[in-house]
C-alpha cells in the first residue's frame, strides 16, 4: 500500500492557491481541468517532495475546485493536514501578518494549528526539537477551534 494524496474541496481557487502556495510554500506539481465535468484538480507538494510528487503524484494535496459554486461544510470533522516546518515562529508570524488566525499558537515551540480559507484544520510541527518558548506565542490564548 502507498499513500497518494489528500483531497480537499475548495470554494475559491485563487484564495486557496494563495494560502497553500504563497503563504505555506507548497508547489503546484500538476493540474487537470475537466471541461465536461466542470472541475479542476490541482496537486500540491512540499518543496522537498515536489520532484517525487511530479513523478508519482504522491505525497500531495489535491485541491478540487468545482466550477459551479457549492457550499462546503467540513473543517474539524475532516481531521487535519500536517506539515513539518523549518521555523514554526517565523511561519506563524508570516501567516498572522497575512491575516491568518493562529487558532492554536506555538506556545511550546513545537506545534500550532491554523485553518485554510475553507476551514480545513492544518497542524504545523517544528522540525527536530522544539524551539525555546518565546513571546508573543507563549502567552497567546487559543482562538476558535482547530
Amino acid at each position: 500500500m502507498k499513500y497518494l494524496h489528500t483531497m480537499v474541496r475548495v470554494s475559491d481557487l485563487n484564495e486557496s492557491l494563495n494560502f497553500y502556495c504563497d503563504l505555506l510554500g507548497l508547489i503546484e506539481v500538476k493540474r487537470y481541468d475537466s471541461e465536461q465535468g466542470r472541475f479542476s484538480l490541482i496537486y500540491l507538494a512540499a518543496p522537498e517532495q515536489a520532484e517525487q510528487a511530479r513523478e508519482s503524484f504522491s505525497p500531495t494535496i489535491e485541491l478540487t475546485y468545482n466550477w459551479d459554486p457549492e457550499k462546503y461544510d467540513g473543517g474539524r470533522n475532516f481531521g487535519h493536514l500536517a506539515f513539518a516546518v523549518e521555523n514554526i515562529y517565523d511561519l506563524c508570524h508570516k501567516l498572522q501578518e497575512a491575516g491568518v488566525i493562529i487558532n492554536r499558537p506555538p506556545r511550546c515551540g513545537h506545534m500550532a494549528f491554523i485553518k485554510s480559507p475553507d476551514g480545513i484544520s492544518i497542524e504545523l510541527l517544528q522540525q527536530g526539537d522544539a524551539l525555546p518558548p518565546q513571546e508573543p506565542w507563549k502567552s497567546m490564548e487559543n482562538t476558535g477551534s482547530w
